[in-house]
C-alpha cells in the first residue's frame, strides 16, 4: 500500500481522527511509532516514516507510544487500498486463524498458495502474515492487560499465545517490561469484568444505527432500551451475553462469558456488528459525487452498515422477511427462537433464548410457526447448507462465491443474497438487487435501471443501499408507495 506523505503530513499535524488507523507514524530519533491522533509534541518530518499499519512498524523494529495507545487504534480498513484475499486474511487472523493452522492452512482456507499470501500481505500492508499476526497478538494483549482485571494467564490464552512463558518473553522484547509490571502502570482501576471502550473513525450516526437494529430485533434474542442494544450469544457452545451502548469516549461493549479465551473474537464480530471499521472520510467523498446522494450524505454524517452477530441468525431473518413487513419478519424470527432455540440461562430483560444453530432447524418443522410450506422449505435447506459447510458464512470464501450458492437454494433470489452479502458478510459493495423501496428512492423506473445507476456508487454501494433507505425513513425521499415516508424502518428484512 502506497501512502501519499502530504496527506499523512498535514493528518498527523490537524490530528484529524478520520485517519486514525489508516496508517501509524515512526519516529526514526525515538524508536516508537504513533497515531496520527497522539497528543504528544509533534517531531519534525524529517524524522519520521510513516507505516499502512502497526504490523510494518513493529517490523521495523518501533516501539508501540505509551501515549496514544495504537492498540486502541481503529483496525485498518481491509478494502482500503487492500485486495479482496487481504481482507479476508485479516479477517480470519483477528478470528486466530494462524494460531491453529499457521500461513499454509490460511492460505489453503483462502484458495491461494502460501507465497502469493504472504507477497499481498507484504505489497499492501508491508508485513508478512505472522508479523501482522504477531502484532495483533501483542496489542490484543497489552490492551486486555490495561482495560480488564482478566488474570495474565487467561490473557495470554485470549491473545493466542501458546504459553504464559512466550508471553511474557515477547511482550518484554517489545515494550520493555513484563506483563505484570505493564499492569502495574495503570492510571487507574478498572471494574471488574470484560468491559471495552471500541474505538472508530468519526463520524458516527449512533442512533440511525441503532434505530435500524430496533426494529429488526428478535423478540427474546436481542432487545434495544434506552440506548442499549442487548443480545444472547453462543460461543464455542458456551452460552453468555453482550450489551452495547455508546459515549464520548467510543462504543461501550460489556461482555458476559466464562471462555476469556475466546474473547478476542467476540470483540471482533462486536466491531463487525457496529460497522466500527468503516471509513466514513473514503466512503463519503466517493458517495458525495452522485447528486442523489450527496444531500443525503451531508445529512446523515457517519452513517455504518449494521451488521449481524451470527450470519445464521440473519439469512434466516431474511428470509422470513421475504415479501412481509419488518415488524412481522421480527414476530417470526420471535417465534422460530422460541420454538426451536433454547432458554437462555442468564435471562435478562428482553433476553430469554438463544438462536437454534442451523443443525436445529435443518430437519425441524418450521411451518409450524405460521408460515408457508414453500418458506419453510427454504429455511431448512439453509440451514442444512450451512451445517453441511456448503454454504460457508464465515467471511473466508469470497462474496461473489457466497451469493452464487445462496441463489442456488430454492427460494433465495437476487434480494435475498444481496441483503445477505450486505449485513452477514460485511461486503462494501454489496446491493440488494430489486429491492422496490431503493427503486422508488432512487426515481429509477425499473430495477434494472436502479443497477445501472449503481455502477457509479462502487466499491460502496452498500452504503449508498443504507442512506437511500435512511433517506425514505427521515421523509427525504419517497417510499414504495410515493409517499414520504417518517418515523418508520425503511428497508427490507
Amino acid at each position: 500500500m502506497t501512502l501519499d506523505r502530504e496527506t499523512c503530513r498535514k493528518a498527523r499535524l490537524a490530528r484529524d481522527a478520520r485517519f486514525d488507523g489508516r496508517f501509524f507514524i515512526g519516529v526514526r530519533t525515538t524508536k516508537i511509532f504513533c497515531r496520527p491522533i497522539c497528543p504528544a509534541p509533534s517531531p519534525r518530518e524529517e524524522n519520521i516514516t510513516y507505516y499502512p499499519s502497526a504490523a510494518a512498524a513493529t517490523a521495523a523494529g518501533l516501539r508501540p507510544c505509551l501515549r496514544c495507545r495504537p492498540e486502541c487504534a481503529p483496525g485498518t480498513p481491509a478494502w482500503n487500498g487492500s485486495s479482496t484475499t487481504v481482507a479476508r486474511a485479516l479477517r480470519e487472523i483477528a478470528e486466530g486463524a494462524l494460531d491453529q493452522a499457521g500461513v499454509d492452512g490460511l492460505a489453503d482456507r483462502l484458495g491461494v498458495g502460501d507465497r502469493h499470501l504472504r507477497r499481498l500481505f507484504v505489497e499492501h500492508l508491508g508485513a508478512p502474515p505472522i508479523a501482522v499476526a504477531q502484532t495483533h497478538r501483542l496489542l490484543s494483549a497489552k490492551r486486555l492487560l490495561d482495560d480488564t482485571d482478566l488474570p495474565v494467564t487467561a490473557i495470554a490464552m485470549a491473545s493466542g499465545f501458546g504459553s504464559v512463558r512466550r508471553f511474557n518473553d515477547t511482550f518484554r522484547k517489545t515494550w520493555g517490561r513484563s506483563p505484570r509490571e505493564q499492569r502495574k502502570m495503570r492510571r487507574a482501576p478498572r471494574a471488574s469484568g470484560l468491559r471495552f471502550h471500541l474505538r472508530y473513525r468519526p463520524p458516527f450516526d449512533w442512533d440511525a444505527l441503532l434505530a435500524f437494529l430496533a426494529s429488526r430485533a428478535i423478540p427474546g434474542v436481542e432487545c434495544v432500551t434506552d440506548g442499549v442494544y442487548r443480545r444472547s450469544i453462543e460461543v464455542a457452545g458456551v452460552p453468555g451475553s453482550i450489551e452495547v451502548s455508546h459515549g464520548a469516549a467510543g462504543v461501550m461493549v460489556e461482555i458476559e462469558h466464562p471462555r476469556p479465551e475466546n474473547l478476542l473474537s467476540m470483540v471482533s464480530r462486536v466491531r463487525r456488528l457496529f460497522d466500527l471499521e468503516a471509513d466514513p472520510l473514503a466512503i463519503e467523498s466517493c458517495l458525495e459525487t452522485d447528486d442523489l446522494l450527496r444531500p443525503l450524505v451531508r445529512a446523515r454524517r457517519g452513517l455504518r452498515v449494521p451488521g449481524c452477530w451470527d450470519p445464521l441468525e440473519l439469512g434466516i431473518r431474511a428470509i422470513l422477511g421475504q415479501q412481509i413487513s419488518v415488524r412481522g419478519a421480527s414476530t417470526l424470527a420471535g417465534r422460530l427462537a422460541a420454538r426451536f432455540g433454547r432458554p437462555f440461562e442468564f435471562a435478562r430483560a428482553g433476553v430469554t433464548h438463544l438462536f437454534p444453530g442451523a443443525e436445529d432447524l435443518a430437519d425441524a418443522d418450521v411451518a409450524s410457526i405460521g408460515i408457508p410450506r414453500q418458506r419453510a422449505e427454504t429455511v431448512r435447506a439453509f440451514s442444512s447448507a450451512v451445517a453441511d459447510r456448503r454454504i460457508l458464512l464465515d467471511g473466508v470464501a469470497a462474496a461473489d462465491e457466497v451469493r452464487e450458492r445462496l441463489r442456488s437454494v430454492a427460494g433465495i433470489g437476487a434480494w435475498t443474497a444481496g441483503y445477505i452479502a450486505l449485513r452477514a458478510l460485511g461486503d462494501p459493495d454489496a446491493f440488494p438487487a430489486g429491492d422496490l423501496v431503493l427503486v422508488r428512492a432512487a426515481g429509477a423506473a425499473t430495477a434494472r435501471e436502479l443497477d445501472r445507476r449503481s455502477e457509479r456508487w462502487r466499491p460502496w454501494r452498500a452504503y449508498a443501499t443504507l442512506h437511500l433507505w435512511q433517506g425514505v425513513t427521515d421523509g427525504h425521499l419517497l417510499s414504495v408507495d410515493g409517499k414520504p415516508r417518517r418515523k418508520t424502518a425503511a428497508g427490507r428484512g
